[in-house]
């Protein structure tokens, strides 16, 4: 992908705008600008002329620097590094464009729907996620357990074993957080960020230290990490699993389905008391 085509998608998702929100800004297709960020066209001189000019941004450093990669230096005009990310976005006070599927019920009245975002579906769910199109094309479901009045909520399948006893290809059901100053320390998210994708793990706030959430796995096989808010896209706070792996078999006896009672243990203990009483009686 030629450095122009990465620097409109990196500019764009900098600027949290949806591919229809950003083409109309520019003044093209959403479907041109679709091609471009994939790499199947390349955008013309006045395209490119327009994102100079609304950003501040020379035409030289859009065709021949990648802007990804400058996050010490300011590359939207008087804007803010890269790095930073304003308090409002983080705390949710700007308007997040979420999509939704809305369905109406027997009373015909409008229910929320939950998007499934199935593993194999991550990689595009990362470049689709505010695009309502997008959405619509999705899996949904209902979950009638599950309280969502005053909510928005999305399925997300898990992958590897970084979160047993969770178990891989799990979906685990998540709210829309929109304040992220609101995560709480050692509770389950799933976290959707540009550089690491889609993944469920337990999180160490660190927002107001230094722009990071510390993502730290339950099998202690994998180490913590950090993400740097300037790379969040989305974060869902777990609240339902959905398996489709059952429990292994209760302990018990050797090749036995049974679950060790209390009566058990006692009848244990007891035995190892009367073997300990005799081994006694034989050293005297």
């Amino acid at each position: 992908m030629d450095t122009i085509n990465s620097n409109i998608k990196f500019i764009r998702k900098q600027k949290r705008l949806t591919q229809q929100k950003f083409a109309e800004l520019i003044g093209i297709k959403r479907s041109s600008l679709g091609a471009y960020e994939e790499g199947r066209a390349k955008p013309g001189y006045d395209t490119i002329l327009t994102i100079s000019r609304i950003y501040g941004i020379s035409i030289d450093k859009l065709i021949t620097t990648d802007l990804s990669n400058i996050a010490d230096q300011y590359v939207f005009g008087q804007g803010k590094p890269i790095d930073y990310v304003p308090d409002e976005e983080i705390s949710g006070k700007r308007i997040r464009i979420l999509p939704i599927v809305v369905e109406k019920d027997k009373k015909k009245e409008e229910r929320t729907k939950i998007t499934v975002v199935p593993e194999k579906a991550h990689a595009t769910y990362l470049r689709g996620y505010s695009d309502p199109d997008f959405i619509a094309q999705m899996d949904s479901i209902n979950i009638p357990f599950l309280d969502t009045a005053g909510g928005t909520f999305r399925a997300f399948q898990i992958e590897g074993d970084s979160m047993l006893p969770v178990q891989p290809k799990s979906y685990i059901v998540g709210e829309y957080v929109d304040d992220w100053n609101n995560i709480k320390n050692n509770q389950t998210y799933i976290v959707v960020s540009q550089k690491d994708g889609v993944v469920y793990k337990r999180i160490k706030n660190h927002i107001k230290k230094d722009q990071t959430l510390e993502l730290h796995s339950d099998n202690k096989v994998y180490n913590p990490f950090p993400v740097k808010i300037k790379d969040v896209l989305e974060v869902w706070k777990a609240k339902v699993m959905i398996s489709q792996s059952l429990p292994d078999a209760p302990i018990g006896d050797k090749g036995s389905n049974e679950a060790v009672t209390l009566s058990d243990i006692y009848s244990m203990v007891k035995v190892l008391q009367d073997d300990v009483t005799n081994l006694k009686k034989k050293v005297k």
